[in-house]
């Protein structure tokens, strides 16, 4: 059996290793277009900020490594031009030495990966100094430019995770950086009250950002000097990064029978395989599914492309591996901050018919005490069945471990109950007694129950409706005076039972602390007491004002 293999960094790689371990017989030939293969494209903004000495850092194994390795033959400056499924060939072009050639296979695999967007006005001229960071041609080529030229100001096209990353590595260079985005609020995969958190942090770093604007125009022949944006702001810029997104690289499909999926990527099934017989799809190419809703959905992430490659590699060698899905777990550090998701949001929850409850719950990452820092988690279940669905989390520690455990519990159809049972590991300089998981699932629970919830944009909304609502303020006066929810009134809770008596217990009536946990005890006392609908402002005044930023 012949497998040949288009593409070798995350997924090709992955194919040919676990095909190689299945089967020691078969010939496995790789043709990668560029010069370097299995190479980390996550970690070339830590090399373009320093974090990583060399460039060879993020090469650890070559083409050589591989064939002595597997016996495996990778090709690299071997352009794949087009490929025949029906005659089982493809056409291939030596970069090096101009010439061209077919090569015939038993079973193809495409791993060609995704290519970078160039919007709108980048996408008419070629500038020196623009670039995106994919490739580590891309990488090599935003090293030297910035070694030899004067780079001061950076300009930033997007948010999303190599805009963050960028953002934060080349800062700490001492470049002044900018950030221009098209959507109302920075990073659009979370929710725009856990935004604000990544807002707040770019603009104590001295980033400028330009939210809800877009570039319109770039003056400047061969290189970008000045920037022109829709509001009519005017950025110097020395170099431009653009990072607003990827999209599948299927050109090879053109002209044959493989089917493209609803997201653009190639359809496939839980092996891999296309819509043509003996023709796979892996990593940034080919379209997924999400495990919650088992909808198509595209996540080009390192790690999908890697399991996708494994499970084609073996499938195609007997193995009985398959793909069940994915949930677009994510996570970035910016600056002292850390940001991950997981499953869905509230508005995909919405958009794929569930009923959601949402809480925010913000908690220590450990131990006050040991100097423990807050965390704010927002998390979604279902209303009816309580199946955990979503979770976010921004926090300067302690998101990385908490994101995974969600993801875990979501993988294997956790109801927001069953958060409370999992036995977390617990000492002082860790977490907290009630680790902010656990802690978690018992407001989701309480919430979709008994003892609902309402969020600040909840709160403003049926305010600002004219919609007659009662707001207790909890804490203490002095805190009240400090700051304090609109139009609230001053209850502290040891004087909550006398003071109860000042309210209209038939009025939906809102109680807050700080953050959360005393006003669930005066939700359960106004209750016990006779009040009609009781809610918990979710992530308390903390969280209100937060939102009040946004």
């Amino acid at each position: 059996m012949k497998i040949v293999i288009i593409g070798s960094v995350a997924a090709g790689t992955s194919v040919a290793a676990k095909a190689r371990r299945n089967d020691e017989t078969a010939e496995i030939v790789v043709f990668e277009a560029a010069e370097d293969i299995s190479y980390s494209v996550c970690g070339m903004p830590y090399f373009l900020g320093g974090e990583v000495e060399s460039v060879d850092e993020l090469i650890p194994r070559d083409a050589e490594w591989f064939k002595k390795r597997f016996d495996i033959d990778i090709y690299t400056n071997h352009h794949v031009k087009a490929i025949h499924p029906s005659a089982k060939e493809i056409e291939v072009y030596n970069k090096e030495e101009g010439t061209g050639f077919r090569e015939s296979f038993d079973k193809l695999i495409l791993a060609t990966g995704s290519y970078s967007i160039s919007p709108a006005p980048f996408n008419i001229n070629t500038y020196d100094n623009v670039f995106h960071v994919k490739s580590m041609e891309d990488t090599k080529a935003i090293d030297y430019y910035m070694k030899n030229n004067d780079v001061r100001n950076v300009t930033v096209i997007g948010s999303g995770f190599i805009g963050l990353e960028m953002t934060e590595q080349l800062s700490h260079r001492g470049l002044s950086i900018s950030i221009v985005e098209l959507a109302d609020q920075v990073f659009p995969k979370i929710d725009k009250d856990m935004s604000v958190h990544l807002r707040k942090e770019l603009l104590k770093q001295g980033v400028d950002l330009y939210l809800n604007d877009k570039v319109i125009e770039a003056d400047g022949e061969q290189k970008v000097s000045i920037l022109k944006t829709e509001k009519g702001v005017q950025l110097q810029s020395d170099m431009v990064v653009l990072a607003v997104g990827v999209r599948p690289n299927t050109f090879l499909t053109v002209d044959t029978d493989i089917e493209l999926g609803q997201t653009g990527a190639v359809k496939v099934n839980e092996f891999m395989e296309t819509s043509v017989k003996d023709v796979f799809a892996v990593g940034d190419v080919a379209e997924s599914f999400h495990r919650v809703t088992g909808k198509p959905s595209y996540h080009p992430l390192g790690s999908t492309a890697n399991k996708m490659g494994r499970i084609a590699g073996d499938h195609i060698t007997g193995g009985k591996l398959s793909f069940t899905g994915t949930l677009g777990t994510g996570i970035a550090r910016l600056f002292d901050l850390t940001v991950g998701y997981t499953g869905l949001s509230e508005t995909e929850a919405e958009a794929a018919g569930f009923d959601p409850v949402v809480v925010h719950n913000i908690k220590p990452s450990h131990a006050q005490y040991l100097g423990g820092q807050n965390m704010v988690i927002r998390a979604v279940a279902d209303r009816e069945t309580g199946r955990l669905l979503g979770a976010q989390i921004v926090g300067p520690e302690g998101v990385d471990k908490r994101i995974d455990v969600f993801a875990t519990a979501i993988t294997f159809n956790a109801d927001a109950e069953e958060l409370f049972e999992i036995d977390l590991a617990y000492a002082p300089p860790f977490s907290t007694t009630k680790d902010p998981v656990i802690y978690t699932g018992m407001v989701l629970e309480n919430a979709r129950e008994r003892l609902p919830l309402m969020t600040p944009e909840e709160l403003i909304i049926k305010q600002n409706s004219g919609e007659k609502i009662q707001v207790v303020d909890v804490r203490s006066s002095k805190q009240y005076e400090k700051n304090h929810v609109n139009n609230a009134v001053s209850i502290p809770m040891p004087t909550l039972r006398k003071g109860a008596g000042e309210l209209d217990k038939s009025v939906p009536t809102v109680v807050y602390c700080n953050k959360g946990v005393t006003s669930n005890t005066a939700q359960n006392l106004l209750l016990n007491i006779g009040f009609k609908e009781v809610y918990v402002l979710s992530g308390g005044n903390t969280n209100f004002h937060y939102y009040k930023e946004i």
